[in-house]
């Protein structure tokens, strides 16, 4: 007699451990399908609506999505308890499917009170405290369940197969992106075509339609935070079941100390003894810091300056995901044929790609040339997938024989607070400048232009590094795939 298919996915018969062959490969993928999506929820749908639709300040929006960032080392945490103990029966899938239904019970909220809002409820400190609520949910769900979805594809996998693992799911990744902003944009049609529909739909005077107010509806809005909640939840819960081995097992490790509890202060004081160090340590926080300040502005400076559609806004992330992939696949091929294409000029090129991205958008901001709108989101996808590339080999050619364990943490920690206080710190500069200004073309316009003279003070800072980096050995696509996780 067979087994049922569900007793063979959630009970003690696993699939075989360390081996993952392509089917199963893809089904985990789709985990990260969803997680690109659900960036583009919060950073592709929300952060505009709430800002150019609603017209709050970018500041406060800013700090809350990147909340996450600054709750990553949680993420720490998580992972050293999944790597010592079982929790009813699973050490990562405990984590991961903890943390991803924290991050669909936080869409659920946001989507509620963004379309109060919508319908006219006030700002109160309840409605901002269910806003908190829901974007500490996110971010707390994402710290705890990314690094322990890795740590999953790790136990999955034999070593030969990791390279081609995090590959396929990296690229999942991408392509969440790129789904989400089409299949997001599409599920949010304009319900208020003209003026007579906004009287119909909201009962107030019809010239209030040619000064503000969304192109959609509360109840459409919800129905796509609904909507998204659960399609998310179903990606995250169906890719990974049956993916781990169950145990009655409770202790896993042996408890014994590892590199990174090892004189890690005395480790980490090599990083501003050394100069190399120290300045590629300038490089990677101020290169992330400035990269990420478009994050949060980017929808909405379409919506401000254009008048584009959050429609229109939420496809934005299919043009810069899609053009990513292609950028980090062709060099990742160029660095393997042409041995001069290291890890340093990458970086070199990717920098200056996106030092000129920002400065098409500040052009096209200050002096509202739609047309440069476009091009600018290719070469913003294009530079990211190519600086990625480098940056990700940079930090292994500066983490020491023997300690690559305590630098690379150190250096992804450094990433990762720099990028939340570059996603913040967009939102910050956009409402200073615009309430210096009182000028929304001049306000992006100094955002994005920042950001332009941010990058070239990295590059700068890449320059003084000063080491035979030439002859480093390019990245493998296993360490870039599993640098740009989640």
């Amino acid at each position: 007699m067979t087994c049922p298919l569900w007793m063979m996915l959630m009970d003690e018969q696993p699939v075989t451990e360390q081996n993952l062959p392509v089917g199963r490969n893809l089904k985990i993928g789709f985990f990260h399908l969803g997680s690109g999506m659900a960036d583009v929820m919060a950073t592709g749908v929300w952060n505009r609506v709430m800002i150019t639709d609603l017209g709050f300040a970018a500041t406060p929006i800013g700090l809350l999505v990147s909340l996450r960032y600054f709750l990553a080392p949680l993420g720490i945490f998580a992972g050293r308890i999944s790597d010592r103990r079982a929790i009813l029966g699973y050490r990562r899938l405990f984590w991961v499917w903890l943390g991803r239904f924290m991050m669909v019970l936080s869409v659920f909220l946001l989507g509620y009170q963004t379309a109060a809002f919508i319908n006219g409820s006030p700002a109160t400190l309840l409605a901002w405290i269910i806003i908190s609520v829901a974007m500490l949910l996110f971010s707390l769900g994402s710290a705890l369940s990314s690094s322990t979805f890795l740590a999953l594809i790790y136990d999955r996998a034999n070593p030969k197969q990791r390279g081609r693992s995090v590959g396929i799911v990296w690229t999942f990744l991408l392509l969440g992106f790129t789904v989400g902003g089409i299949t997001f944009g599409l599920m949010l049609p304009s319900d208020v075509k003209t003026p007579m529909d906004y009287l119909l739909m909201t009962g107030m005077n019809t010239i209030d339609f040619f000064s503000a107010g969304p192109g959609f509806t509360a109840d459409s809005l919800l129905n796509l935070f609904v909507m998204a909640g659960f399609i998310l939840g179903s990606l995250w819960f169906f890719s990974l079941l049956g993916e781990e081995k169950r145990t009655r097992a409770g202790l896993i490790a042996d408890g014994k100390p590892t590199e990174a509890e090892t004189n890690l202060l005395h480790d980490l004081s090599l990083v501003w003894r050394s100069r190399p160090m120290r300045y590629f340590g300038f490089y990677l926080g101020l290169s992330m810091l400035f990269a990420f300040s478009q994050d949060l502005i980017l929808e909405p400076f379409a919506g401000d300056v254009f008048n584009m559609s959050a429609r229109v806004t939420t496809k934005f992330a299919a043009y810069w995901g899609s053009m990513a992939i292609l950028g980090t696949i062709v060099f990742l091929f160029l660095s393997r044929r042409y041995k001069w294409l290291t890890n340093y000029r990458m970086n070199t090129i990717g920098v200056w790609i996106l030092l000129i991205t920002f400065v098409l958008f500040a052009i096209s901001s200050i002096f509202s040339i739609r047309g440069i709108v476009t091009p600018a989101l290719i070469t913003l996808g294009i530079g990211l997938g190519v600086w990625n590339v480098g940056t990700l080999g940079m930090m292994m050619d500066m983490s020491p024989l023997g300690k690559a364990g305590t630098f690379l943490g150190f250096w992804t920690l450094l990433v990762t607070f720099a990028r939340g206080f570059g996603v913040s710190g967009g939102g910050i500069v956009r409402d200073v400048a615009l309430n210096i200004t009182n000028n929304v073309n001049w306000a992006y316009g100094i955002a994005f232009g920042l950001g332009a003279i941010g990058l070239g003070v990295s590059l700068y800072m890449l320059n003084q590094i000063n080491v035979p980096v030439a002859d480093a050995n390019p990245v493998s696509a296993e360490v870039v795939f599993a640098g740009a996780m989640d």
